[in-house]
């Protein structure tokens, strides 16, 4: 299983922790697109950028 993430909002205004897990997980500007494997270290930074990006489980 793997998740398809996208940003979908910018990071100005938000705090240096979350620029560096967006970063981490290759996203750079707004409609960007990475596909990663679904594990728990990538759950947890999704989690903690959850209001900036989308998610959805590609097989």
């Amino acid at each position: 299983m793997q998740l398809k993430v996208t940003q979908a909002r910018s990071v100005i205004g938000e705090n240096q922790n979350q620029r560096a897990t967006l970063r981490g997980l290759g996203l750079k500007r707004i409609g960007d697109t990475v596909v990663k494997e679904d594990r728990p270290e990538i759950r947890g930074m999704i989690r903690s950028v959850t209001h900036l990006v989308t998610v959805e489980e590609v097989d």
